[in-house]
């Protein structure tokens, strides 16, 4: 935060305008051949450069650190917006302007250190920039995993082991010992090898739709579902067909009322879509590895690595290409013009239930990315020109991110390499912000305002067992349930939508180990308190606007404290989010001029606020 406690608004005002006086008579003369070097970096067709967020183009420009005093956008009707530092990652540093989304050219004037002008430009706007859909930065998420949320119909488990990957693996290849296990009760605590699986709990639609009240009342606006497709196992990404709803969950008008309710609610649904692989029991494998089966049109849609005619076992991955070896999982061959067409069909055959948007798995092992996904997203665009597209990608890479693939990543890489790892305590507050401003100067600020803002998922412990609060059945210090509070409410003060995993919100504990974390939902057992402060975050995320905006800017830190500021500069509601990870210590941190109130407290502040031990605050203020 670079304003200086003390200035009044009026000084404030005068030396800005005396600024863009001086820049615009820069502007009037051209300055001499290289007179000094910022390390200036800009490229309008990059879309971290350049794209619509918050309903306006955002602009904006890279130099080394401390080599720019003051920098102005000034467009082709001359107008002269002023930039403002925003980021500082490595020796580099980023600075942002917000202007109008009709204007067509700008430049970029810069004021180094030493007073000397450079003037870059001009520069085209695209015709086309990657624009931000503002419905996904206003809401609050949640993750389902259909088949241990809740059971509302005990009759339709017994279906779940019609297509099961037991019925068509080679006994020579099966994973696990013993069968398919459906469970007597929903809290049966015999936990195997296999309990995220092939262990069936009975979790079904009909049990969510029974839920959404609850949903609604936590103030959650937006479910991604994990698959709901008839799938081999409980997981669902091991697909049968894709065009067919799991007969354990429900059907397809099962599906229509899912949508229909949640919609009455205000709530948003997005599906999980597998297009990297199928199960063994997928159709068109059983099709290919039948008795002449490599004969058929579908041979070719896998990659066998045996001479066509020799016996294929399934579950074998010396066989036939899987995903990462796994030989239950037989990849697609997608340059495959027909198996093309049917993942299109498929990504349709969903969106038409009236989905909001879909998230893709293992994406980066798809061999013709490029052109598939942008075709998926033309097809999914087709149905609704408001799909919200999300890549499982893991670490943090902006390649995807460039407006014809996808609108946002799953952001664990700020979610666990900052949020997880400072709120732990086993990162320092420098670090994460660090972390945090590498990823936020990559991603463009149109994927930046609609991130799919993530810490724990089905792929991840709990966050309350990676805040040091042990495993399932055990009882947690009040120590993680503290640092916990922290982390939640660091996900919900960044740009973009927090997505909680079902059962975090109750204070549930599990570990990886035997997928404890995939533990059904023990509804009645919630920690209540944990509710009521998730509750307490949605209400902050819905009720202020700077949460909805799209920027993050001056990042703080002071050992154990980390602090950022959300809002457009300078316009609007300004939010400093302030955040504490020692267990000890109460951190003192200066504030800018003028007066600032405690958006949970009412409690004002001036000068300066104090930050409990494995506390945090969001301190507003308008301008």
């Amino acid at each position: 935060m670079k304003e200086t406690t003390g200035i009044t608004t009026a000084r404030r005002f005068a030396a800005l305008a005396v600024g863009l006086l001086l820049i615009l008579a820069a502007c009037e003369t051209p300055p001499e051949e290289d007179p000094f070097e910022v390390g200036f970096r800009h490229d309008p067709d990059n879309p971290a450069d350049v794209s619509i967020a918050d309903g306006s183009l955002s602009v904006r420009f890279e130099a080394l650190q401390e080599s720019v005093d003051r920098a102005v956008l000034v467009t082709e009707a001359d107008v002269l917006v002023p930039m403002n530092r925003q980021l500082e990652y490595r020796n580099r540093e980023v600075w942002r302007a917000s202007i109008g989304a009709t204007v067509d050219s700008y430049d970029i004037v810069v004021v180094d250190a030493q007073g000397e002008t450079e003037r870059h430009g001009p520069f085209d706007v695209p015709e086309e920039p990657f624009e931000e859909l503002a419905w996904v930065g206003e809401s609050v998420g949640y993750q389902i995993f259909p088949e241990r949320f809740n059971n509302a119909n005990p009759d339709l488990v017994e279906y779940a082991l019609e297509d099961e990957a037991w019925n068509y693996k080679h006994p020579d290849h099966v994973d696990w010992d013993g069968p398919p296990m459906i469970m007597d009760a929903w809290d049966d605590d015999e936990i195997t090898d296999f309990h995220g699986t092939h262990q069936y709990f009975g979790g079904d639609l009909e049990g969510i739709i029974e839920k959404l009240d609850y949903l609604e009342e936590l103030g959650v606006t937006f479910v991604y579902l994990n698959p709901i497709n008839n799938a081999g196992s409980a997981h669902g990404y091991d697909a049968v067909d894709f065009m067919e709803v799991a007969p354990n969950f429900g059907d397809e008008e099962t599906v229509e009322e899912l949508v229909a309710e949640a919609e009455a609610r205000g709530i948003r649904l997005i599906w999980d879509f597998v297009p990297n692989h199928v199960g063994v029991g997928f159709w068109a494998f059983q099709e290919a590895i039948a008795e002449g089966g490599y004969e058929t049109e579908y041979w070719d849609w896998f990659r066998f690595t045996v001479e066509p005619g020799t016996e294929i076992e399934a579950g074998n991955p010396e066989h036939y290409e899987s995903w990462w070896d796994f030989g239950s999982l037989p990849e697609l061959e997608t340059r495959n013009e027909d198996v093309f067409d049917h993942l299109m069909e498929a990504a349709r055959y969903w969106m038409e239930f009236g989905f909001s948007g879909v998230r893709i798995d293992v994406p980066n092992e798809i061999v013709n990315r490029e052109e598939f996904f942008s075709a998926l997203r033309e097809e999914v665009r087709s149905v609704d020109p408001e799909a919200y597209i999300v890549g499982e990608i893991w670490g943090r890479d902006a390649t995807w991110l460039q407006g014809d693939q996808f609108d946002s990543l799953m952001n664990y890489a700020v979610g666990q390499q900052a949020i997880e790892d400072y709120a732990a305590g086993n990162q320092q507050a420098h670090a994460a912000a660090h972390q945090m401003q590498l990823v936020y100067a990559d991603y463009p600020e149109a994927a930046t305002g609609m991130q799919f803002n993530i810490i724990t998922s089905h792929d991840t412990q709990r966050l309350l067992t990676a805040m040091g609060g042990g495993e399932l059945g055990e009882d947690p210090p009040g120590e993680a349930r503290e640092r916990q509070r922290l982390a939640a409410a660091m996900l919900y003060a960044l740009p973009g939508m927090p997505v909680t995993f079902m059962g975090d919100e109750m204070g549930f504990l599990g570990s990886q180990n035997q997928d404890r974390h995939r533990y059904p939902i023990q509804w009645g057992e919630e920690h209540e308190p944990t509710v009521e402060f998730y509750q307490e975050l949605a209400e902050l995320k819905h009720g202020l606007d700077a949460l909805d905006s799209a920027v993050i800017r001056d990042f703080e830190t002071e050992e154990s404290l980390l602090a950022f500021t959300r809002g457009e500069p300078g316009t609007g509601e300004k939010l400093v989010a302030l955040f504490n990870n020692s267990s000890e210590q109460v951190k003192t941190h200066a504030l800018p001029g003028g007066s600032w109130e405690d958006a949970r407290t009412a409690e004002t502040f001036q000068e300066s606020v104090e930050v409990p031990p494995l506390g945090w605050r969001y301190l507003t203020k308008r301008r």
